[in-house]
C-alpha cells in the first residue's frame, strides 16, 4: 500500500523544460523529506534536490538555477519543474521519501534531453 509513482518523464530538446510529478498512496508525506536522484548509464547516482518538511531545499551544484523542487502536502505530491534542459540531464530520476530509518523509492521516470 505503501508507493511512490512517478510521471512527467520523456524526449526533449535541449533547452526545454519538464515537469516531474511524484505522487504518494498509502501514507501522508507531511513529516517526510522527499526529492529526487537520477542515475545515467555508465555514471553514479546523484541526488538532485531535496525538500524536507519544512520546506528547505538543496540542489546539485549541476542543476541549480535550472530546476526547482516543491511539495505539496493536500494532494500528497513532489513536484520538480527542470527547466534549460541540457543532454547531460538524460537521466531515469527516481522520487524518494525518507523519514529517519525509513525510505520509500518510487519506479523511475526516464528522461531524455536530445541534442
Amino acid at each position: 500500500q505503501l508507493q511512490l509513482v512517478e510521471s512527467g518523464g520523456g524526449l526533449v530538446q535541449s533547452g526545454g523544460s519538464l515537469r516531474l510529478s511524484c505522487a504518494a498512496s498509502g501514507f501522508s508525506l507531511d513529516h517526510w523529506a522527499i526529492g529526487w536522484f537520477r542515475q545515467a548509464p555508465g555514471k553514479e547516482r546523484e541526488e538532485v534536490s531535496c525538500i524536507n518538511s519544512s520546506g528547505r531545499t538543496t540542489y546539485a551544484d549541476s542543476v541549480k538555477g535550472r530546476f526547482t523542487i516543491s511539495r505539496d502536502n493536500a494532494k500528497n505530491a513532489v513536484y520538480l519543474q527542470m527547466n534549460s534542459l541540457k543532454p547531460e540531464d538524460t537521466a531515469d530520476y527516481y522520487c524518494y521519501a525518507s523519514l529517519y530509518a525509513r525510505d520509500y523509492w518510487g519506479k523511475g521516470t526516464l528522461v531524455t534531453v536530445s541534442s
